[in-house]
């Protein structure tokens, strides 16, 4: 029992962000969406939020930054008549973060 090896491709800035589990519902389809962007460049954590109903109704999942908070950005996650807020500290800027979420939504 030694010491946990060290990844030497993997330096402390491109360590996986952390995807905090805070509540037991969260979106459809929403957590591997979340998973794969911990794993972009720049994204420290990722903390799924409030839960609510919209008047609206759109089919497919989207995900729209909201507003700026302290250390990162409020994104607004929506699918059907259902929206959640998620919250990502960052050190990204907000068309970086777009960006990101983009790939995130592609795979």
């Amino acid at each position: 029992m030694g010491k946990p090896s060290v990844d030497p491709l993997r330096t402390a800035s491109q360590k996986a962000a952390r995807l905090v589990w805070n509540h037991s519902t969260h979106l459809s389809g929403l957590i591997p969406i979340l998973e794969r962007l911990c794993q972009q460049d720049g994204i420290q954590t990722v903390t799924p939020g409030v839960i609510g109903r919209s008047k609206g109704h759109c089919p497919k999942m989207q995900l729209r930054i909201s507003v700026p908070i302290r250390g990162g950005y409020k994104v607004i996650a929506r699918q059907g008549k259902t929206v959640q807020e998620v919250f990502i500290l960052t050190t990204l800027p907000q068309d970086q973060l777009e960006a990101a979420l983009a790939i995130a939504m592609r795979c």
